[in-house]
């Protein structure tokens, strides 16, 4: 075990710090060198990059950022989706175009932003790079702790690129006197000691031999052998990527750690510095447009270090989605990338937490108290509400909403950027975000509401989305025949189409009419106003889970994919203003009462 001091505790103060530090920075002009010369976000279409650029000046207007940094939004360009490694590519492309000769000189962070967060939908309008947190004031959004967490990077960096993704959490400690340091050529990645079953959803690095034995320390610099992208436990033992643990090694990172002798290094975001930013951006000139998804991950990691061979070129078990042209790109990425070297830097205490889903969402906000501990997170923040119920094992999680005294959310359930009555309940497990719920309601566990402000032909109106939290919104048939096999609130899409008086034909789906599903089916009723617009998904759901008819037939209906089409930010980031300012005026009434 590491000396001293708890591990967690270690991991909880050098957090708080990293927290402290970044709040003294937000609002001020900060110096040439002690912060980040640029900032990209990427996005993955016009709509979705004026959304973020809105986002981005009300957060610089309010002072939640430091100033004098340079703020951009870069969009993918039009065509075949180009997943993470293509937006590299393109944004260094953005930076050469932007910068000119100055971008040599330059520390840049690059955070993978782009999608419709299909699997997390209360964060498809806005992104999940704006997804608020239960802490800080004003509260912290993901961007915030980004920028907290990797404040001590840039000083020790060399000019080049940090590339990291939207919804994770890295938290560590590497003791006082030391510094993460990004000061060599090629990839340098950071490590994080997991169990096998966490390696298996992530990527496993697989060491060269330490070169000189000691005792582990908290921050360990090594170089990559190779590197493996989602393996099975088979293949990390084969590969020589498992680790024995021993009295020092790393543990408090992993699950069930007293229980596991064995762990491996996972991955989490990687630095290239000026000249491997170049290289790649060559390659990129001589491929023209790309036309497959490619991942920043797999696809350039895997070319790195002495051991790297082409054998997962041809692998695409882990492709969400298969093009022609992928296998050719790899082998052309390979060999352009060979002999760099993958510099690892070990972080001994350390914890990875993903919040990409409705279940990670909810576990980390409401039930996790590791978390909750190393974070300060908070079951209210920024909202006036009743006291919020708790049980032993999780509470509910308000974030700057107002709700009645009356009214009553469960244990496991989170509520953000909302306005709830007098009698409304929400049940456990369940997620409401932007919704204005005035009239009397009950929330069933297990739910997922957000309502979206859009302009449809110049006017403003409103729409719910609702689902069960185990729904699964990236499933697609590609058949109008198998709809059945789609399931909405667990029961089978075709049945509840039938109690709402609903056909099953072409024009029930919006878009690729090969890929129907959840996402693209038209059941959501368009309304004039915010309050109205959850009743009636709300009426949507109940006749579900009562089987009893609700007739859609003569309503305006659209997909989630539509909505996201129409989605008006300007109004909805107004309605979150509206709730800002009533919570301050509140609370400088209650603070004058006193």
């Amino acid at each position: 075990m590491l000396v001293g001091a708890e591990p967690e505790i270690l991991l909880q103060r050098a957090t708080q710090k990293r927290l402290e530090k970044f709040a003294q920075l937000r609002g001020k002009i900060v110096p040439t060198g002690e912060f980040w010369d640029v900032v990209v976000i990427t996005a993955v279409d016009k709509t979705q990059e004026i959304a973020y650029q809105q986002q981005l000046s009300e957060k610089l207007k309010r002072k939640e950022l430091p100033l004098g940094v340079h703020y951009h939004v870069f969009v993918d360009p039009p065509g075949p989706k180009i997943g993470n490694g293509g937006s590299t590519f393109h944004v260094l492309q953005c930076l050469e175009e932007h910068y000119g000769d100055k971008w040599d000189s330059l520390t840049v962070i690059l955070i993978h932003s782009g999608g419709y967060s299909q699997r997390l939908p209360n964060a498809s309008a806005l992104g999940k790079i704006f997804t608020a947190l239960p802490f800080g004031d004003p509260v912290y959004q993901m961007l915030d702790l980004k920028l907290a967490m990797y404040i001590d990077f840039p000083i020790q960096m060399n000019p080049g690129v940090l590339i990291t993704c939207a919804d994770d959490i890295e938290l560590y400690d590497i003791g006082e006197s030391d510094f993460i340091k990004f000061d060599q050529p090629g990839f340098t990645a950071l490590a994080h000691p997991s169990s096998l079953t966490v390696g298996m959803t992530h990527g496993v690095f697989v060491l060269e031999p330490s070169s000189h034995l000691t005792e582990k320390t908290q921050l360990e610099y090594r170089s990559c052998n190779r590197f493996l992208h989602k393996p099975s436990t088979e293949s990390m033992h084969q590969s020589g990527a498992v680790c024995l643990m021993s009295q020092s090694s790393p543990s408090e990172g992993m699950e069930d750690s007293t229980l596991n002798s064995e762990y491996v290094y996972t991955d989490s975001l990687f630095y290239i510095d000026h000249t491997t930013a170049k290289l790649l951006l060559t390659f990129y000139k001589q491929m023209g447009k790309l036309c497959c998804e490619i991942d920043a991950y797999g696809d350039f990691l895997q070319a790195l270090g002495p051991g790297a061979t082409q054998d997962y070129v041809k692998n695409i078990e882990n492709v969400s989605k298969e093009e022609s042209c992928l296998v050719e790109i790899r082998e052309k990425i390979f060999k352009h990338l060979k002999g760099l070297p993958l510099n690892v830097i070990l972080l001994n205490n350390s914890k990875f937490y993903h919040i990409g889903t409705t279940h990670e969402y909810l576990f980390h906000f409401t039930s996790d108290r590791k978390l909750k501990c190393e974070m300060g997170l908070l079951p209210n923040i920024f909202s006036i509400c009743p006291k919020s119920a708790e049980d032993l094992e999780k509470s509910a999680c308000i974030i700057h909403s107002i709700l009645s005294p009356m009214s009553c959310v469960a244990p496991g359930s989170l509520v953000e950027y909302s306005r709830l009555g007098s009698e409304v309940s929400v049940g456990t497990n369940s997620i409401i975000s932007g919704c204005c719920i005035s009239t009397k309601a009950h929330v069933p566990p297990n739910t997922f509401i957000t309502t979206l402000s859009m302009r449809i032909d110049g006017e403003l109106m409103y729409a719910s989305m609702v689902f069960g939290i185990e729904d699964n919104l990236k499933k697609n048939v590609t058949k109008l025949s198998d709809v059945h096999l789609l399931h909405y609130f667990g029961f089978s899409l075709g049945e509840c189409l039938e109690l709402w008086g609903l056909r099953i034909s072409d024009q029930l789906f919006s878009g690729h009419k090969s890929a129907l599903g959840l996402w693209t089916v038209r059941i959501f009723p368009v309304c004039s106003t915010l309050s109205d617009s959850v009743e009636v998904s709300l009426r949507i759901l109940n006749s579900v889970k009562n089987m009893s008819p609700f007739q859609l037939g003569g309503l305006k209906l659209l997909s989630v994919e539509e909505m996201l089409c129409y989605k008006d930010i300007e109004d909805m980031l107004k309605f979150r203003q509206q709730l800002y300012e009533e919570i301050t005026l509140q609370r400088l009434k209650k603070k004058s009462d006193l």
